[in-house]
């Protein structure tokens, strides 16, 4: 479903060029459980916006579904990352005064979906949080708040979910259950998940690792099952 071929990025930073991502080819499909793994500065972060496309290649080929959409115009990016990918990010970005239905509802009131509450509703309880919906973010914990933002995520039915550090504010015990959520998405509902992480502990969790070094790929492999997994 995603196919990158020899992808860079160049930053620009005053006269020197920094050269974040440097000839990636990478392959990954439908219902595959994904980690991309590296310390900071290795291009995990860079290549998952490319992915979700947040930012464009500086050079080479990347196809979604078979699409080229390395080359589509601004308003068309944003039309299919709209509904093509889910985003979850290390911060929830949870608005305050919001209930976790209306919070989940959003995506769709800028689409002009009919039938929203109903499908927020049922995203709330795809996470398990049926008895949440009516609930503000200082009401919910790390954990119920991550999973709020990953219920807003999946409420658009996205092709693929894009997890940049999710459990990064959680503790690990909570993390682990997020983990396990995310791990029964994929495994019971058929999910594409793209995680990206800088934890062994983390990426144990996925089927496949993607080890990432100064903009490279340097090991992808099946990761190692993690204890307390679902699987």
């Amino acid at each position: 479903m995603i196919r990158l071929r020899d992808i860079t990025r160049v930053y620009a930073t005053g006269e020197t060029a920094v050269h974040a991502l440097s000839g990636v080819s990478l392959d990954i499909g439908r219902g595959e459980f994904v980690a991309i793994r590296g310390q900071s500065g290795s291009g995990k972060s860079t290549l998952m916006n490319i992915i979700g496309l947040l930012d464009r290649p500086s050079s080479g080929e990347y196809a979604l579904g078979g699409r080229d959409v390395a080359r589509l115009s601004e308003d068309a990016r944003a039309r299919l990352r709209g509904g093509a990918f889910g985003f979850v990010f290390q911060s929830y970005n949870l608005l305050p005064r919001m209930t976790a239905l209306e919070q989940v509802e959003l995506p769709l009131i800028y689409q002009g979906t009919p039938d929203r509450r109903r499908r927020a509703a049922e995203a709330l309880v795809r996470v398990g949080l049926h008895d949440r919906i009516a609930h503000r973010p200082t009401e919910l914990s790390g954990g119920e708040q991550q999973r709020v933002a990953i219920a807003r995520s999946l409420v658009v039915d996205p092709l693929v979910l894009l997890a940049d550090e999710p459990t990064g504010a959680l503790d690990t015990a909570t993390g682990r259950d997020l983990m396990t959520l995310l791990t029964g998405l994929v495994e019971q509902q058929g999910l594409t998940v793209v995680l990206v992480t800088h934890e062994a502990e983390v990426a144990a969790y996925a089927r496949r690792a993607v080890r990432m070094r100064d903009g490279r790929v340097v090991k992808d492999s099946d990761a190692p099952v993690a204890a307390g997994s679902a699987r």
